[in-house]
């Protein structure tokens, strides 16, 4: 079997390759990444010598290059993404050509190929802000921002290669995600690197925001497990079921560092910041999937992580 991954340099796809390369020794990974500021092939150094794993620099929104590297692949996992809602923001063309347009010619091409399965990777920023409630695989899409928004543009491209040409596609949509090797960007690598560096950490508007937590390597097995067992033609939400809000984590993040209070800086909020999000993962355990990994554990474990790994992440942060 062989298997493309998308953006497998990135944080998310990065942890994935890894654990295929463990529960399936026998297949070969090709990681097809552009190499953008967050796509990091350290991210893979102790796998880059595995005789099973191979990487392809290349761009999804070049047709002639994802023909050619899609063309005796079984099994795709599309992971590629522009997923920095800030940046979004600030230029939301950017992700509308990676994420949409991406994805399209990506399709086209696994059409072309006749791939056996095509897991595509989403978010559940997907359905909007939920004031109350959990949100259901068959509920509206209501995005709030651009990311969010290519991101549906996406999944809704992915689900009509189903329905007209029967492609057979699955559609992941997981919570938010943390864990080691993510980009210090997002808030919890952001805020750890900040602590460990005695700075202070950015806390948008009151910092009431609360998200659905997930560990990146329950997100990776969830992902591969309806891959492998999933309907094809389906959608499955994938949410750790630790729902929080920001002031809590950044509390918690404070405690294990041994910091008060007086490091949170409060900030303006960000432009059409969603409220909440929470997912209903009710099909995936129907489908024999669950979170092994206890949150509060999970989380003093990528601290810990990024204290042990500082070379991985200062040099990150003075690019950025």
């Amino acid at each position: 079997m062989k298997i493309l991954v998308t953006g497998g340099a990135g944080f998310i796809a990065s942890n994935f390759i890894r654990l295929i390369l463990n529960k399936h020794p026998e297949y070969t990974v090709v990681n097809f990444d552009k190499l953008t500021y967050c796509g990091n092939l350290e991210n893979l150094k102790d796998v880059e010598t595995n005789p099973k794993y191979q990487f392809v620099k290349g761009d999804i929104c070049d047709e002639k290059q994802v023909n050619e590297v899609i063309k005796d692949i079984d099994i795709v996992y599309h992971f590629a993404a522009e997923s920095h809602v800030d940046n979004s923001i600030k230029d939301p063309f950017v992700f509308t050509k990676t994420n949409v347009i991406g994805t399209h010619v990506l399709l086209e091409a696994a059409r072309k190929a006749k791939i056996k399965r095509f897991i595509h990777v989403s978010t559940d920023e997907v359905y909007g802000s939920v004031p109350e409630g959990l949100s259901k695989e068959t509920d509206s899409l209501l995005p709030n921002s651009p990311y969010s928004a290519s991101k549906t543009a996406s999944d809704l491209l992915v689900r009509s290669y189903h329905e007209t040409y029967g492609l057979p596609i699955i559609i992941t949509r997981s919570s938010n995600n943390f864990g080691p090797y993510q980009y210090p960007e997002k808030l919890i690598p952001l805020f750890v690197t900040n602590l460990l560096e005695d700075k202070k950490v950015p806390l948008y508007g009151d910092g009431l925001n609360v998200r659905d937590w997930i560990y990146v390597k329950d997100n990776c097995e969830g992902i591969l497990f309806a891959g492998e067992n999933g309907k094809t033609g389906t959608i499955y939400n994938i949410g750790g079921g630790n729902l929080e809000p920001n002031v809590k984590i950044t509390e918690a993040l404070l405690k294990i560092l041994s910091k008060d209070k007086s490091s949170i800086e409060y900030v303006k909020d960000r432009l059409g910041h969603d409220r909440r999000y929470a997912l209903d993962s009710s099909k995936m355990h129907q489908l024999g999937w669950k979170p092994k990994y206890d949150f509060n554990t999970a989380l003093k474990e990528t601290v810990q992580w990024y204290k042990d790994n500082k070379e991985w992440w200062k040099p990150l942060k003075v690019k950025k």
